[in-house]
């Protein structure tokens, strides 16, 4: 990805190629601060370990809700009391526990004002953080690097807006949101949510999603095809 976003003629400042002031850029490389992030969860009540597999969850009776989005979790395990302590998140699924019936809005760059409920019932219900095959998920992750790196603004497709809400729950559970600007110059961990910035989906005739699960055309597809960079860019409404 890294050499076919070259090849387009898109240069950044830092990265896992190039450096940085906030490295490591490789989430492989991460893992501590994600631990940190699901240690700081588990001690303030936030998370419970879940046991449901996929096959739970697609049939559950609500799930899922868009084909864009995760299933909306039904709650199974919320109050079991049968799961035992866990001293690390290995071995089962990690939920973060929302509040029925909370909203959660913020406004986007491109596409104005969002308003999403959380419950099991509503838009989103308690989502993952880490899962068993101990990986923290795509949630998570997302806060604690962008925390960590001091990101301003967040640009990404329109399926993930939904996801925005949940990011933003997690802020607020790990203290980001909650700190005054100023400590970012003390080195603590204080942190202002990002701005947002999501974009409409690229998608075929038909209007579906590209994505590769559709076989959609890659850059470095169309780049073995024979096509330039300037026709590539052409295709993809470059100013």
């Amino acid at each position: 990805m890294i050499e076919d976003l070259r090849w387009l003629g898109i240069e950044w400042s830092e990265g896992p190629d190039c450096g940085g002031l906030y490295g490591p850029y490789s989430q492989s490389e991460r893992r501590a601060h994600y631990l940190e992030a699901w240690r700081r969860l588990r001690q303030g009540g936030f998370l419970y370990p879940c046991i449901c597999s996929r096959r739970d969850l697609a049939q559950a009776a609500n799930a899922p809700n868009d084909g864009d989005d995760e299933p909306v979790y039904p709650g199974t395990c919320r109050e079991r009391k049968d799961l035992g302590e866990f001293t690390d998140p290995a071995g089962v699924n990690w939920r973060f526990r929302v509040q029925d019936g909370e909203e959660v809005g913020f406004t986007d760059l491109n596409l104005g004002r969002q308003h999403y409920v959380s419950g099991a019932n509503f838009d989103f219900g308690d989502f993952l953080v880490w899962r068993r095959d101990d990986v923290p998920a795509y949630q998570l992750a997302v806060v604690v690097d962008d925390a960590a790196m001091r990101i301003t603004e967040v640009v990404r497709g329109a399926d993930l807006l939904k996801s925005t809400a949940r990011q933003l729950l997690l802020m607020r559970a790990l203290g980001y949101a909650d700190l005054e600007p100023a400590a970012l110059e003390s080195g603590d961990l204080g942190y202002t949510a990002p701005d947002y910035f999501h974009c409409e989906l690229v998608r075929d005739a038909a209007g579906t999603r590209l994505a590769k699960r559709h076989d959609a055309l890659s850059i470095r597809h169309l780049r073995e095809s024979g096509m330039t960079t300037e026709k590539v860019l052409e295709m993809a409404g470059w100013p």
